[in-house]
């Protein structure tokens, strides 16, 4: 195993932290559009606090998807082959939240809430199935030795896979929640926290069954035991952290806590996994390995010395990006018909 091998598969990690870190919020702001703001002005409050950074977000994730493509091509194509259906609905939901923002800005009052259900459940179905694919896959699926899945849908579908895809979207909502309270003011500032306060007890749990399940149905502990435990405490640490910058009103400091507990959960799946890429539930053998899924030497170089010219500008960007737009966004002025 080379340097530029484990180079890549760390740099696919920090990718897909930076996806769930910055386009987290996204979908658990989309999630509350409906369940937290209680009119149209805080509704058009809530959509105007993410609007500017959610399509450059999602740029992590098609960055990710790339890297993958051309570093890992073999792990590439026995994930996106294996989970073809569930990257699809992935897709749709992507679609439907792009879509959204455009068609509820152009349609009448009486038909907001329409687009805005609709962002919603596109919201919902990200993190969701995202939480099912990173599940499924390191509990171990039906792959042979070409790498070929044949899953049936127990294979996908399971307690396991449920509960990461739950605590996943429950992961995203909180962080939109602590976006939220960072980003605007008034009532809907106050509400997001409060909704918060409650809901990280129920995070709580899920951790907690989450942590059990992947002791006992994945090979986590065996094959990394020190890694496995110390990610878990931080993931655990991290979501206290931020509930309790949430009670003592640390708007920023919530939100760099909840979305650090995202980049945890990354780790842990990543740091399970070396040096495997995919689990064979068939049997051990199976296990498409870093060595034999990575790309040439040649190729990673090109890569390595290409993310080392441009990665200074697309950080610089994005950090201008945000601080451009770092102002709070106070409630809209609307016709009394509209509340």
């Amino acid at each position: 195993m080379s340097f530029l091998q484990i180079l890549w598969f760390i740099l696919l990690g920090v990718l897909f932290s930076g996806f769930f870190f910055l386009d987290g919020f996204d979908y658990g702001i989309g999630m509350a559009v409906p369940t937290l703001a209680h009119n149209e002005a805080e509704r058009s409050q809530l959509i105007e606090s993410f609007g500017p950074v959610w399509d450059a977000n999602e740029v992590w994730l098609i960055t990710a998807g790339g890297a993958m493509f051309a570093s890992y091509p073999n792990w590439y194509a026995a994930l996106f082959s294996g989970y073809y259906l569930i990257f699809f609905i992935i897709l749709i939901g992507l679609i439907i939240r792009g879509v959204c923002f455009e068609f509820r800005a152009h349609s009448p009052l009486e038909k907001k809430h329409i687009w805005e259900n609709t962002l919603a459940g596109g919201s919902f179905i990200v993190p969701f199935f995202f939480g099912i694919v990173f599940i499924s896959m390191i509990k171990g699926m039906p792959f042979d030795a070409q790498a070929n899945m044949n899953a049936h849908f127990f294979d996908y579908i399971n307690w396991f896979s449920l509960v990461g895809g739950i605590a996943l979207t429950l992961l995203c909502y909180l962080h939109g929640l602590n976006y939220i309270a960072l980003k605007t003011v008034g009532p809907i500032q106050k509400r997001a926290q409060q909704y918060a306060d409650k809901l990280y007890y129920v995070l709580y749990a899920g951790e907690v069954i989450f942590a059990l399940l992947l002791l006992f149905q994945t090979d986590f502990l065996r094959v990394h035991p020190v890694a496995t435990i110390l990610c878990l405490v931080l993931i655990v640490g991290f979501s206290v952290c931020a509930h309790l910058s949430v009670r003592s009103d640390k708007e920023g400091l919530a939100f760099i806590m909840s979305g650090l507990t995202m980049v945890a959960l990354v780790v842990l799946i990543f740091a399970g996994l070396f040096p495997r890429v995919l689990i064979s539930s068939l049997s051990p053998k199976y296990d498409l390995m870093i060595t034999g899924a990575s790309s040439s030497p040649y190729t990673l170089t090109v890569m390595t010395i290409a993310t080392c010219i441009l990665l200074p500008f697309i950080l610089a960007y994005t950090i201008w990006a945000y601080w451009i737009f770092r102002k709070r966004v106070a409630m809209p002025r609307v016709s009394a018909a509209s509340k």
